[in-house]
């Protein structure tokens, strides 16, 4: 092999090389720029509980407070939280909403989740108090 094949050879391993560095690159800033979603939910889809105290929402990742949030709706449509749902500062996946006692019913949670990166994601999930 001559001087100008091997120097075209490692030329191209060179390329080939940048190339994998910087999709990996890509997939990482992707991951970085997600969406959140929730992980958690107290009460859970579907469930049947006693009157909770309050409803929480964990996600996958840390949110803007000053943009999420989450409110509890009766079969009405009506808002039955009366206190507006918070972050948790030491939890910042976290954001819970307390609750007045509930009548036995079907309840919807409705929440917008908004990411670091400024992402917004949005959702509802429903449960009900025997």
């Amino acid at each position: 092999m001559n001087g100008t094949m091997k120097h075209r050879r490692l030329r191209g391993t060179n390329a080939v090389a940048k190339l994998a560095a910087l999709c990996g690159g890509l997939a990482l800033a992707g991951a970085a720029f997600a969406h959140v979603f929730p992980q958690k939910q107290e009460p859970g889809a579907g469930a049947t509980v006693a009157s909770p105290a309050q409803v929480r929402v964990i996600f996958d990742g840390p949110l803007e407070a000053a943009f999420s949030s989450l409110t509890v709706t009766d079969a009405s449509g009506k808002q039955v939280n009366t206190q507006k749902a918070a972050v948790d500062e030491h939890q910042p996946a976290l954001i819970a909403v307390p609750l007045p006692p509930l009548a036995a019913g079907h309840y919807t949670v409705h929440w917008v989740a908004v990411a670091s990166d400024g992402h917004r994601t949005h959702g509802d999930y429903a449960f009900n108090v025997k």
